[in-house]
């Protein structure tokens, strides 16, 4: 488990960090490409930070527990950590499953914002039966579905359906965080109810 240290609340004005979050299948990799081509932000694929056990877990169909996720999470939070500190503003995918993986990945980072990417269920799977080269098995889906913990309205984030097209979705994010940081917008406005933004960007 990690440490009970008080978590970091107030945002960074300069430096942001997009965590791109969701199941596997969301898109995360291809939003998040299209964040930093729009943002320039520096980029870093989530799942490089696993290690070799963790890979090989998924790969034969096993979902990670607890214990598994805590290395990962710590090292994806110093990695933010490490740029916040330097002043570059980073995208990062990953998963970030439940409020107490966000709990750490949020802790002394105040740059942090998630992006919590959704797709109908029917979308996801269909995403993961033709993806290709992949460790991550198409059966592990109702796990991480069960797992999931949707973004709370005190979390900074915004929540989008990631089914319009990358560009569009990134524009939207980037704006809506733009909005955001400038203390116009809640993060609760940001929230999806079935598919459509209660208020802020179109997705």
């Amino acid at each position: 488990m990690p440490s009970a240290e008080p978590l970091s609340r107030q945002p960074s004005s300069t430096t942001h960090a997009l965590i791109v979050m969701g199941v596997s299948g969301s898109g995360k990799t291809t939003i998040a490409n299209a964040l930093v081509a729009q943002s320039g932000y520096t980029f870093a694929e989530g799942d490089d930070f696993h290690p070799t056990a963790n890979v090989e877990k998924m790969h034969a169909g096993h979902p990670l527990d607890d214990d598994d996720r805590w290395p990962w999470l710590r090292a994806v939070a110093q990695w933010i950590g490490e740029h916040e500190r330097s002043g570059t503003s980073v995208v990062v995918t990953c998963s970030a499953l439940k409020r107490s993986y966000r709990d750490l990945l949020r802790r002394n980072n105040n740059s942090v914002w998630f992006v919590h990417l959704t797709l109908p269920t029917s979308t996801l799977a269909d995403r993961l039966q033709r993806r290709k080269g992949h460790y991550m098995p198409a059966s592990l889906l109702d796990s991480q579905l069960a797992t999931l913990e949707p973004l709370d309205a005190d979390e900074p984030g915004i929540t989008v359906a990631g089914d319009a097209t990358p560009n569009e979705v990134a524009k939207d994010v980037l704006e809506a965080l733009r909005t955001h940081r400038s203390g116009d917008l809640d993060v609760s406005e940001c929230a999806v109810t079935d598919g459509a933004p209660t208020q802020g960007p179109n997705s």
